[in-house]
């Protein structure tokens, strides 16, 4: 048995890739997204280590070219998840028991696998089922994946390291268990990285994991099911059962092992899980833990001392890239009556210029959404904005879903702080604005406080430090991530945990040691070295 102190290496984060012209990852990309379109797949679920087929046959589309045949996956039900269940309790036995520095060392082999001979398949892989570009594509499911994957093993070990206080009689020690049962992690479209995370996060920790991917992702898990195979994760640690919820979840949610919820989606969503497992919360052998990131409306918050150069690209950044399909995208911003002519006549000039189209022709900025029915739900908001008297719409505000799906970046003025496009996510390409009386900063700083029930990401724009101080304070409790003179988008693993609490979700802060933390039931032991011999105090001896 090895005896030595294990260390992990302090991890940094991995350097993020141009793709300009000339470079060697260009062609690579490039490369690997044309096999990747010449050469279908059809994936299976991967239960216990196997390929098991289902003959429930679903197409795979790119949604910039819905004729783009990616292949097919076998759509998951009942009959699958109880098998998953079964071979997450086998394999929890043995993996649990394995050493720390075991289950570390195969999450760092899997962050080198995917640094090098994965990167642009996995890569490709986003690009074509979400419609990434290949800087959206290199920051999430290279970069930020890569990061979860080296950082994650050493939060670990922080956690280890954290012990009680002991005597010289007495030796106190905390070890950190895996949760009874299993955990069940259920993964968006939206980044490959978080597909990646939220199962190996309780996995690193000691637990068996059943893994439903979302319809419209199944492809990269595919793919990062090949990484942690290739890794030495072991058969049934985590298991692949894509499908729809209504039909994967239930046997799962309702069998006695759950252990707990790893969640990131829709705020609805959630709430369902979470009525799910407390309705009839007795029947569980211990309570699970539940931890979810679910939807925002983010704000922009501009004081009259904004730097406007940097908040104009922090608005487009923010609201447009990944055609604001972010849980932290930009979608509400309050904009002084001083400086939104300024503002407006940039935001104009440089909208006006961005290219959209299939990702693949690296000279566009926005691709498509993701689905039918995501186009369906964004376009309603556009067509309200169209009609309704207190919006204007002054930039985009078109659609076409012949070829892709494909909504134009819009921009809406609203004269109601608290109308609907200020209050709900719409997760598209649209931002709201509304102008505000430069001399009622405070007032309007309780506004958006107050105006919707989510509480993700914010930033303020100001250049006064008294103003900024005031943000700081009033929006406290606005977003579980705030940003300074910057975009609310773009969480970097190790330097901005990430999370929101309120319709937001648990707060448990992805990217950091807090989210590992959930995933164990510590246990304290006290070793007495000389224990009493005889049950009477000093205090009851006589006079």
């Amino acid at each position: 048995m090895f005896n030595g102190i294990f260390h992990i290496p302090e991890p940094v984060n991995e350097p993020v890739l141009t793709y300009a012209p000339g470079t060697r990852e260009r062609a690579e990309l490039q490369a690997a997204l044309q096999d990747m379109i010449d050469n279908p797949v059809e994936v299976p679920c991967i239960i216990d280590g196997k390929e098991v087929t289902t003959g429930d046959l679903v197409e795979m589309r790119s949604p910039h070219r819905r004729e783009q045949l990616l292949g097919t996956y076998h759509r998951a039900g009942e009959r699958e998840s109880e098998m998953a269940i079964a071979a997450a309790n086998r394999a929890k036995i043995d993996w649990s028991e394995m050493q720390w520095a075991q289950r570390a060392t195969t999450m760092l082999k899997a962050a080198e696998l995917l640094t090098g001979k994965y990167r642009q398949i996995l890569n490709a892989a986003t690009m074509l089922c979400m419609s990434k570009t290949c800087h959206q594509a290199e920051i999430d499911s290279a970069c930020e994946l890569i990061d979860f994957w080296r950082f994650n093993p050493y939060f670990m070990t922080q956690i280890y390291d954290d012990q009680p206080l002991s005597t010289r009689e007495v030796l106190n020690y905390v070890e950190h268990r895996p949760l009874e049962g299993f955990v069940f992690a259920i993964t968006p479209f939206n980044f490959t990285s978080i597909g990646g995370n939220l199962p190996t996060a309780p996995a690193l920790m000691g637990n068996a994991v059943l893994w439903k991917p979302a319809s419209s992702a199944v492809l990269p898990a595919y793919h990062i099911m090949r990484i942690l195979r290739e890794a030495g994760f072991p058969d049934g640690v985590i298991n692949m059962i894509p499908g729809p919820g209504p039909v994967v979840a239930p046997p799962i949610l309702n069998h006695l092992d759950l252990g707990g919820v790893h969640f990131t989606g829709s705020t609805y969503v959630f709430s369902t899980i979470w009525l799910a497992i407390g309705s009839d919360i007795r029947k569980y052998y211990s309570y699970p833990r539940i931890v979810g990131e679910t939807g925002g409306k983010n704000f922009i918050f501009v004081h009259a001392s904004a730097d406007i150069d940097p908040l104009v690209t922090a608005i487009i950044r923010g609201g447009y890239e990944y055609q604001g399909q972010k849980c932290s995208a930009a979608s509400r911003i309050y904009v002084p009556d001083s400086l939104w002519p300024t503002v407006r006549e940039n935001l104009l000039e440089q909208i006006a210029t961005i290219q959209m189209g299939d990702i693949t022709d690296f000279s566009h900025f926005m691709g498509a959404v993701i689905d039918p029915a995501a186009f369906k739900t964004i376009t309603e908001h556009i067509e309200f904005a169209k009609s309704d008297p207190d919006h204007e719409i002054i930039a985009g505000g078109g659609y076409d879903d012949s070829e892709g799906l494909f909504i134009e970046p819009t921009l809406i003025v609203s004269k109601d702080p608290r109308s609907r496009l200020m209050c709900e996510e719409i997760f598209g390409p649209v931002i709201t604005v509304h102008i505000y009386p430069e001399g009622q900063f405070a007032e309007y700083l309780e506004i958006c406080d107050k105006t919707s029930p989510y509480a993700l990401t914010g930033a303020i724009f100001a250049q006064d430090r008294y103003a900024i101080v005031q943000a700081k304070k009033a929006l406290r409790n606005a977003s579980g991530n705030f940003y300074i003179n910057d975009k609310p988008t773009g969480a970097v693993v190790g330097q901005q945990p990430f999370g929101g609490a309120r319709a937001s979700g648990t707060n448990d802060k992805a990217g950091s040691w807090l989210n590992l933390e959930r995933w164990v039931s510590p246990r304290a032991i006290k070793e007495t070295f000389l224990p009493p011999r005889h049950y009477p105090y000093p205090f009851m001896a006589k006079d």
